[in-house]
């Protein structure tokens, strides 16, 4: 029976990833640590086959971040994170999984143009978000050795029943609107279930380095919503010749860049030796939505 500790109480993946073993009680057993307050530094990690680092401050700013809110960053994503990993390492737990993110590779592209990542691609953090994440990883990755494994984890956009984040807002969209701007660009992105497979067999196969899960299909932001209508029965036209506006429109807010740009992993960059994603975009749509 492998014993996980998940670090990082009440998230969205975390209490995925505990209900998601809880298939399997015959070979995983999972305790969930609250890192808000100080007593869990009294917690042993001993005994642990892999400590889920999952706590984290998320990326909601759309524009420039405070200095306050940089320093949360680091104090959070950075320095919990690598605290936590040595304490872990000192208490003789074998493994340790950090979520990092897409982001330590900027910001997705303008509208208009491609973001394609793969092996070569420097990490270029557009913000103290994603520097917080790189920071992270660069505090952690030298504390391995034989009998430390570390691993990262630089998922894309994850999504799924009850997420938070951008695919909420477009399944909202997609659900009232009869139009919606048809756009050229190309997403990675992860279904949560796909995911939290990702992460058991990085577990099971007592890994170390550094992956970068994604779905078996890449998403266009347009089609996307389209799917979602059609996955409630409706029809939405996608409508051709709103680029420039998008554009234009892109210069006063982030977000017409995060829901319409481009940003995505070469798919050779996410094979895995064993299969992870265990759901197709559609049937992930179709969960997620509430339908299957």
């Amino acid at each position: 029976m492998k014993k996980i500790l998940i670090t990082g109480a009440g998230s969205y993946i975390g209490t995925s990833f505990a209900d998601y073993l809880s298939r399997w009680p015959e070979s995983y057993r999972v305790d969930t640590l609250d890192m808000l307050e100080d007593s869990w530094r009294q917690h042993s990690f001993a005994g642990y086959d892999a400590v889920y680092h999952v706590a984290g401050i998320a990326h909601s700013d759309s524009g420039a971040i405070s200095q306050e809110r940089a320093k949360l960053y680091y104090r959070i994503n950075t320095d919990l994170t690598v605290e936590t990993a040595r304490k872990a390492k000192q208490d003789g737990a074998k493994q340790f999984i950090f979520m990092s993110s897409a982001i330590v590779y900027g910001e997705s592209a303008p509208v208009g143009h491609g973001k394609r990542i793969t092996a070569q691609t420097e990490p270029t953090p557009a913000n103290a978000y994603g520097d917080s994440k790189l920071q992270a990883e660069k505090g952690i990755l030298p504390l391995q050795d034989d009998g430390f494994k570390v691993v990262i984890l630089r998922p894309p956009m994850v999504y799924g029943k009850g997420s938070k984040g951008n695919y909420p807002i477009l399944s909202k969209l997609a659900r009232k609107l009869p139009l919606f701007p048809k756009v050229a660009n190309c997403r990675s992105m992860i279904y949560i279930e796909n995911l939290l497979e990702f992460v058991r067999l990085m577990v099971e196969n007592e890994e170390s380095g550094i992956f970068w899960p994604q779905n078996g299909e890449y998403s266009n932001t347009s089609d996307l919503v389209r799917q979602i209508a059609a996955a409630h029965g409706r029809k939405i036209l996608l409508v051709p010749g709103f680029t420039w506006a998008l554009k234009l429109l892109s210069h006063a807010t982030g977000l017409v860049n995060k829901a319409f740009g481009s940003l995505y992993y070469d798919q050779a960059l996410s094979s895995y030796k064993q299969p992870y994603c265990l759901k197709t975009l559609k049937e992930s749509i179709e969960e997620t939505e509430g339908i299957a």
